[in-house]
């Protein structure tokens, strides 16, 4: 699906084609034996359509800082799940990258409907033919009040956070897949909390090993990014094979570094590490689970 996505970009020279959160959406609704959100096919499209025009929508229309475009489609995001009583939050970085991009072209949303209905499809071959089990909604159960008050506090922390690395112009420590990661974790329930150390490195070396990937093979030895892209997810899916753990979001930032200015490629892994480490501790911190009574 990565492969096909980037080859597709390079011969079209569309490159807003390329949408890296597609990796790990193919990790969490083809590869893991379970999906890990809450989610069923309709929802899937319909929540990556709205999320990715929306981002759109705010770059084209919205005049606000960039800061606060982010917050908007971040906010957006948590609406949408709260109305759908779903957890599929790799929505978030559908609608942000637009933003972080400054896209105003609409290929990109319709890329991304285009690839939610391959997703859509090949799960449901998948589940006909007994490769993976059928997969079967069941909505969030949450409080709506709690519910309102959670994503309010996350978007306050992250506009919080985000004010210096926007304000320094690095906005790469906050790229949307660890945005991702920060909202995961943000679950006092998600298993992602039971391993921050591993989460951690594995958002990073997925970085290093896309950046090194796109430099070394793309950059200096003129590859075809394609190819590029098949050598990444071939390491990375060895890696979290041998690590037992499927955290989708590790997928996504490995392929940004695919649409990356290849003068941000040399520090985006360190810029990955230093962000995914203060994300996860503000989420492990300030999101714990309350006790009973």
């Amino acid at each position: 699906m990565a492969i096909s996505m980037v080859w597709l970009a390079e011969l079209s020279g569309e490159k807003e084609i390329i949408f890296p959160e597609i990796c790990a959406l193919t990790i969490g609704a083809w590869v893991s034996e379970q999906q890990p959100w809450a989610v069923n096919k309709r929802r899937i499209f319909l929540l990556m359509s709205a999320a990715a025009l929306f981002g759109v929508l705010v770059v084209r229309y919205c005049p606000l800082p960039l800061i606060l475009q982010v917050c908007l489609c971040f906010g957006f995001s948590g609406f949408i799940l709260t109305a759908c009583k779903s957890n599929f939050v790799p929505i978030i970085s559908a609608c942000i990258l637009p933003v972080y991009l400054r896209t105003t072209s609409y290929v990109y949303p319709s890329a991304v409907m285009i690839m939610a209905l391959i997703i859509i499809f090949a799960q449901w071959i998948m589940e006909k033919i007994h490769l993976r089990p059928i997969n079967k909604f069941v909505p969030c159960k949450f409080n709506l009040k709690t519910q309102i008050i959670k994503w309010a506090k996350l978007l306050i922390v992250f506009g919080l956070i985000a004010l210096i690395p926007f304000k320094a112009h690095q906005i790469y420590f906050l790229a949307p897949p660890l945005i991702v990661m920060f909202t995961e974790l943000s679950n006092p329930k998600s298993p992602a909390r039971k391993k921050p150390v591993y989460i951690v490195g594995l958002m990073t070396f997925s970085a290093f090993i896309g950046s090194f990937v796109r430099l070394f093979f793309n950059i200096y030895l003129n590859f075809p990014l394609s190819v590029c892209t098949a050598l990444a997810c071939i390491i990375l899916f060895i890696a979290l094979n041998r690590l037992k753990i499927n955290f989708p979001p590790s997928g996504a930032i490995l392929l940004i570094p695919m649409i990356l200015d290849k003068n941000l490629l040399l520090t985006f892994p360190i810029e990955v590490f230093i962000g995914s480490i203060i994300l996860c501790f503000v989420a492990m911190v300030l999101f714990r689970e309350r006790p009973s009574g």
